[in-house]
């Protein structure tokens, strides 16, 4: 049970909910910033960022940076571009318009492969625009928090590295760290940038980033300055690999509080296996999602290979409008996000479903909020059919409770120990089933959808 103070629980793809070991080491006492102490806690979150993004190349550098996860284009675009270069920017969303501009501001061409709302350019797409003209970087936005659709970057890694191997892979995984699979030196990856308030778990106001060996050659290798002071390599390069071997250093002063908040996020995510993490947020949005179908809410991303498994974007029906919807959520103590894409802005919502709302079995976020959205709707106008599959007592049947029941006594070398415990210890029908469907990871079959 949170010991937070009562608030309208966050359920948009970021900031999310923060555990409360989290945010109390945000209470920190000051610290120097090039004392030995901070020094040694800097240098093992710095550690911990090649384990979460699975890289053992002693050539790569994590950086973590006062600042948005929007600071990480600047440094992007400011150390391995130069004026005049050409990129190519693949399109899911408003996050790539926004790369887009980014990049023009540096005074580089930047090339948008776009496709339809709710897809993603396709392999052949991106295969004859790499054959077309050289680029100097390839940017794929791992999940768009505009839009919910997720890009296979596997596959598109795989691609640059066949077709123009010369073509640095860049990823923009600000609403995927923590949450979605990404295996930075085995895809062959050569800059990662994110930020700590989504599914890494933590506080606001960090820019967190890893690159790989190649694209500080690629630095190293410039014949212009970079383009920024602040976001330039040359200063802050020296400063990240002498915190990560623990000696004290300075460019610009970091917040001990946010980096300390950091660790510990970093501590609690990683002291599970990361395919164990990934494979809890795929299965409750898999849940979640086949809830919102019953609803007769449609996603943006329709295909399943396209959507992402730490948020989801709907669809409004056409007689319910989001500023109406929105606020009635918030008086039942829910938020959501409105619609983000300038074309359709206000016709969708978006659902955040991340961190500690779907791997904390105590809590009851992802209930309360489906319930909330179908008792939101039938107060605007819209009708909901069907049970409320994972949305409270009142709404759980006693057939999906002794289904899950039945399954656990069947197959109990399925379940994790310690959510089954937590199954166990409930008195709750809603508390059971949504324990057992972390524990096993086929919350589909406990509730009924083959």
């Amino acid at each position: 049970m949170s010991g937070q103070p009562e608030h309208p629980t966050l359920l948009i793809p970021g900031p999310i909910e923060f555990d409360d070991e989290v945010l109390q080491s945000m209470s920190h006492f000051s610290q120097s910033h090039v004392g030995a102490p901070f020094v040694a806690t800097f240098g093992e979150t710095l550690s911990m960022l090649r384990t979460l993004l699975q890289t053992s190349e002693p050539a790569s550098q994590p950086f973590v940076v006062s600042g948005s996860g929007t600071l990480g284009w600047d440094f992007v675009a400011a150390n391995l571009t130069e004026r005049g270069d050409d990129v190519l920017v693949l399109h899911t969303g408003y996050f790539a318009d926004s790369f887009a501009d980014c990049f023009e501001t540096y005074g580089i061409n930047a090339t948008q492969l776009k496709a339809p709302i709710g897809d993603r350019p396709q392999p052949h797409e991106i295969e004859k625009a790499l054959r077309d003209k050289k680029y100097k970087l390839i940017t794929v936005t791992h999940v768009d928090t505009s839009t919910g659709v997720l890009s296979d970057v596997q596959a598109i890694s795989e691609l640059v590295h066949k077709v123009s191997p010369e073509t640095l892979v860049v990823v923009d995984g600000v609403c995927s760290i923590g949450c979605e699979d990404i295996q930075f030196d085995s895809w062959g990856i050569d800059v990662v940038l994110t930020a700590s308030q989504k599914a890494i778990g933590s506080p606001a106001g960090l820019s967190i980033m890893m690159y790989s060996k190649r694209a500080i050659e690629v630095f190293k290798a410039r014949e212009t300055p970079p383009s920024s002071y602040f976001a330039s390599f040359k200063n802050w390069l020296p400063i990240m690999q002498n915190y990560e071997a623990k000696k004290p250093s300075y460019f610009a002063t970091p917040s001990p509080q946010l980096i300390h908040a950091l660790h510990k996020a970093l501590t609690q995510l990683l002291a599970r296996p990361l395919s164990e993490r990934f494979a809890v947020h795929k299965k409750a949005s898999q849940s979640i999602k086949s809830t919102l179908t019953s609803y007769g809410l449609l996603q943006l991303a329709t295909k399943p290979e396209n959507q992402a498994s730490g948020m989801t974007a709907v669809y409004l029906p056409e007689s319910v409008k989001a500023t109406e919807l929105l606020p009635n959520l918030l008086q039942k103590g829910v938020i959501f996000a409105g619609g983000l894409h300038k074309d359709i802005a206000s016709k969708y919502i978006r659902f955040g479903h991340m961190g500690v709302s779907v791997t904390d079995p105590s809590r009851n976020d992802i209930q309360k909020a489906l319930e909330a959205l179908k008792d939101g709707l039938g107060d605007v106008g819209y009708s909901v059919g069907g049970i409320l599959n994972m949305a409270g007592e009142d709404a759980i049947a006693e057939l999906p409770l002794m289904r899950a029941q039945d399954n656990l006594a069947e197959n109990p070398e399925a379940y994790d120990d310690r959510l089954v415990d937590e199954a166990k210890n409930s008195t709750s029908p809603s508390t059971f089933i949504w324990a057992l469907t972390l524990a096993a990871g086929i919350s589909g079959m406990l509730f009924g959808y083959e």
